[in-house]
Parts: C-alpha cells; sequence; structure tokens
C-alpha cells in the first residue's frame, strides 16, 4: 500500500472516494468521472476534527485497512474484530445501547498534520471508519458517532473499491 500524498489529490486518472456531509452521500471517482453515488449518515454532533467530539472529521484521508473480506453482511465488530455475532433485531433488543458496526470496516487514517492527523485530532486514533448500520436505521441524515454509516448492500460495493491506500476526501 501506498500512502497518498496531498500535492497528487485529488488524483487525476486514479480511484478515489468524496464524502460530501452537506448532501450526506459518498461518491467514487475515477480522476474526475463519477463512478458511483451512495446515501450515508455522518455525524449527529457535526464535523469536527477534536478527539471525544462525536463529530465526523473533514479533509484529506486515505483507506488505512479494509476489514472483514468475506464474512456474510451483518457481521458484528467490536474492535475491529467479528465478534461472532450476526445482526437481528433479537440481538439489538438485547443490546440497546450499542453503537452498531457492521458488514465491514473501512478505516481512514489522515493526511493533513494538525488537520486530521497527529495529536488531539488523529482520525485514525479516533478510529474513523465508513462501516454498516443495522437495516433500519436511516440514511441521508446525520445520526453516528462520528464515523461514516452505510447501508450492509452500499457498503459491501464500497467495500470492493475502498482498497487500502485509496484518497478519501470528507468536506461539508
Amino acid at each position: 500500500m501506498r500512502t497518498p500524498r496531498l500535492t497528487e489529490l485529488p488524483p487525476p486518472t486514479g480511484n478515489w472516494l468524496e464524502v460530501d456531509v452537506a448532501r450526506q452521500c459518498l461518491v467514487q471517482w475515477q480522476g474526475a468521472r463519477l463512478q458511483a453515488e451512495w446515501s450515508v449518515s455522518t455525524a449527529l454532533a457535526g464535523t469536527g476534527q477534536q478527539e471525544g467530539s462525536g463529530c465526523t472529521p473533514l479533509g484529506w484521508h486515505y483507506v488505512r485497512a479494509a476489514i472483514g473480506d468475506g464474512l456474510p453482511p451483518g457481521t458484528v465488530f467490536r474492535g475491529r474484530r467479528p465478534t461472532g455475532e450476526r445482526y437481528s433485531p433479537e440481538l439489538a433488543e438485547a443490546h440497546p445501547q450499542r453503537d452498531w458496526i457492521l458488514t465491514r470496516i473501512v478505516w481512514l487514517c489522515g493526511l493533513e498534520r494538525g488537520v486530521n492527523r497527529g495529536g488531539e485530532v488523529d482520525s485514525q486514533r479516533r478510529y474513523i471508519y465508513l462501516h454498516g448500520t443495522p437495516p433500519d436505521q436511516p440514511m441521508g441524515e446525520p445520526r453516528s458517532h462520528g464515523c461514516i454509516r452505510l447501508s450492509a448492500a452500499s457498503l459491501l460495493q464500497v467495500f470492493s473499491v475502498a482498497t487500502p491506500g485509496t484518497p478519501v476526501w470528507l468536506h461539508d
């Protein structure tokens, strides 16, 4: 995996992702050509860089790790590891306070020192992911605790193009 350089972004021909917080959507680009678009749910607390804020961070990131390849949709993760559970309404009822991380994890790492990398603003240390959410959770409106939530079907499509090293631009 090669870490992208800020001076090369957005890539003129390569694959990259854009998260438009204002529109609550994730867009896949190939250079300047739009490839696909999915509805997302970003932070209920809005945008912000600070650790512990519950906000979605802005700026250029890259995919640090893509976790869960080959696992069934609805796989439950805790600490980036599958728990052995699959999401169901019964499981949700038994654990009403869980912030569900389902299906896959695309872990982001900031590229901009002092903005989303290092110190109290480090997106990777804040565990900012693209991840799945229960099917009853709405897309297109902010509801997360800082991460970018997607439906399982959308996340599986994104996962197939969000390989480690893929640039990701989050903006409002």
